[in-house]
């Protein structure tokens, strides 16, 4: 139970409502001893008066009931307390590990989210510490269970009678022995159920964020029956860890009502004897049901133990996974970015790629300038624009921002002042308003409003009822694929970043709004660095300069009319697309 171990720091910011547990129940567990032990007196009592004797102790029928009543209040409002404190501390201890397992998720890359998927986080973030909860708010009352009442049980019971008291000790280490061989067995079967709920999370997310795609092919029998294959391996884990624990909590109660069918004849006996009164064996009685107490709970105490330190584990694999881009920065970096780039032999090969896939880029951006990036497919333009913004290191050479080493630069910094449109449009569920100034909720709407016009999504949001109020749903679902880039493209041009990255934006845009677009591009953007990434010639001609990647590597640079001159990869490509174009146009006319 070591990885337990990574939950004290947790606990101890809440060290104050820890002890107050503790001493509640502390004092409550006396109370409730008392309870057991002026019960006992009133029985005695009782069979004094029948046989016309005196009371024992001195204490009359009246005042042994009004100290029952006392103790029971009182043990009552001590273990209310008590029980609220620590509920609390699990509360507590379960909000910081969320905050910290969102903020650790946040700084991961690729690799990472290659490796753990979407459901499984969602997983780990609501079922594991939903387990650690559950065990520092219950589990913490069951240590104390397992510490006050063999504490004060064996105590009372010594000090009554030593031969009983030694009676139900061999009884103990079996106990200790089965329930250690149990721990293992339900930590492990904890472990398969935890990895089981998991996949079914993640296909589950899977399939819903691809229901389109299952739709469309026809797929809906064929998920189906993969989800009960999934559930069906779940649903068994499950009932294996159910019949492990059934089985210790048929056991143990079997093996504590031996404890007091032995005590009960012996006990008898020293009654019988008068070893011992009727009320002393009826204590003794209630003191050991306090002693077997815990072992009563340890079937549900091991479980609970168990899947929580599945849960540890799975938690801390996601807080000792080391971030890919590290925040280093050494306090050489400007304040405010002017977009100068300098490549030096800057070359990256992703983790496991046998080959690289950005190879020897040494190039150059001045900032003002405006950069048009064009390549086949897999010729590394996303990867040389992941590079400007640290979303990846390079492997080899050199590459600065502004005569320092982007490295120097805070993360945040970096990436406040370089907007990315990216190639995937992304929305989240909220108002249209809302996702376009997504960086700064408080921004002016006629701001928003400009940003969507420079976009060419003013006429669009007009339409809509709700103009930007409209909720465009989970991942932007109600707009189009034109309309989500547009709107993506509004989001990345009202920061009026001093470098703007555009990322095959406009794909799903027609040539006529791309003009549109372009040209109050133009003019918002003069003075300040963009790039942009496209496969499209009629795109590329607006920028000042543009660089042909092929296979990870630069052939050429120059401008629109220069690389057409030259007669290389790019004007094969400006020829094929006039062509291509020609030719649609001869079919719409045909």
């Amino acid at each position: 139970m070591k990885p337990l171990l990574r939950l004290i720091p947790y606990i101890s910011r809440y060290r104050w409502q820890v002890v107050v547990g503790f001493v509640g129940f502390f004092l409550a567990r006396f109370f409730e001893v008392s309870t057991y032990y002026l019960v006992a007196l009133g029985i005695d009592g009782i069979g004094a008066l029948i046989q016309d004797e005196s009371l024992p102790y001195g204490l009359s029928i009246l005042e042994i009931v009004v100290g029952i009543v006392c103790a029971v209040i009182l043990r009552f409002i001590f273990v209310s307390r008590a029980r609220r404190a620590f509920r609390r501390v699990g509360q507590l201890v379960s909000f910081d590990l969320r905050e910290q397992l969102f903020s650790s998720v946040l700084r991961q890359g690729p690799a990472f989210f290659a490796r753990i998927g979407v459901g499984d986080l969602m997983t780990r973030a609501i079922q594991d510490i939903a387990l650690i909860q559950r065990l520092i708010a219950f589990g913490l009352i069951q240590v104390v269970i397992m510490v006050y009442a063999p504490l004060f049980g064996m105590t009372a019971m010594l000090f009554k009678s030593v031969s009983l008291t030694l009676l139900i000790l061999p009884l103990l280490p079996v106990l200790y022995i089965y329930a250690q061989h149990v721990a293992s067995q339900m930590a492990e079967s904890s472990r398969v159920v935890q990895e089981s709920l998991s996949e079914l999370a993640a296909h589950t997310q899977e399939n819903l964020s691809g229901i389109r795609t299952v739709q469309a092919q026809a797929q809906e029998e064929n998920e189906i029956r993969r989800f009960f294959r999934t559930n069906n391996q779940y649903a068994e884990a499950f009932y294996e860890q159910a019949r492990i624990n059934s089985l210790m909590t048929a056991w143990t109660p079997w093996l504590t009502a031996l404890a007091q069918l032995a005590i009960i004849i012996y006990g008898g006996h020293l009654v019988m004897i008068g070893e011992l009164s009727v009320g002393d064996l009826i204590f003794f009685l209630a003191c050991l049901n306090m002693l077997l107490q815990p072992i009563r709970m340890a079937g549900f105490f091991i479980t609970m133990l168990a899947r929580a330190k599945v849960g540890v584990v799975r938690l801390c694999e996601v807080f000792d996974a080391e971030p890919e881009i590290t925040d280093r920065p050494t306090g050489s970096a400007p304040a405010r970015i002017d977009g100068n780039f300098v490549f030096e032999g800057v070359s990256y090969t992703y983790p496991g790629a046998p080959t690289p896939a950005l190879s020897d880029i040494s190039l150059s951006i001045s900032p003002g300038e405006s950069i048009g990036i064009v390549g086949r497919v897999g010729s590394g333009k996303s990867t040389l624009l992941k590079l400007c913004t640290r979303m990846l290191d390079v492997s080899a050479g050199r590459l600065s921002l502004d005569s320092v080493p982007i490295q120097d630069f805070p993360l945040m910094q970096l990436r406040s002042q370089i907007a990315q449109v990216l190639q995937d449009p992304f929305l989240f569920g909220e108002p249209l308003g809302a996702n376009i100034s997504y960086d700064d909720p408080e921004r002016e709407l006629d701001r928003i409003w400009d940003a969507a016009d420079s976009a060419a999504l003013r006429d669009t949001v007009l339409n809509f009822p709700e103009q930007m109020e409209t909720l465009v749903g989970e991942r932007g679902v109600t707009l189009s694929g034109g309309q989500k880039q547009r709107a993506t493209l509004a989001r990345g041009l009202i920061r009026n970043a001093p470098v703007l990255i555009l990322d095959d934006c406009f794909s799903a845009v027609d040539t006529e709004t791309e003009e549109h677009i372009l040209s109050r591009l133009k003019m918002l953007r003069a003075g300040l660095t963009t790039i942009l990434v496209s496969h499209r010639v009629s795109t590329l001609r607006h920028t000042d300069r543009i660089l042909v990647l092929e296979e990870g590597r630069l052939v050429e640079s120059g401008s629109h009319e220069v690389l057409l001159a030259s007669g290389g990869v790019y004007a094969e490509l400006e020829r094929l697309q006039t062509q291509g174009q020609g030719a649609a146009e001869t079919e719409v006319t045909a």
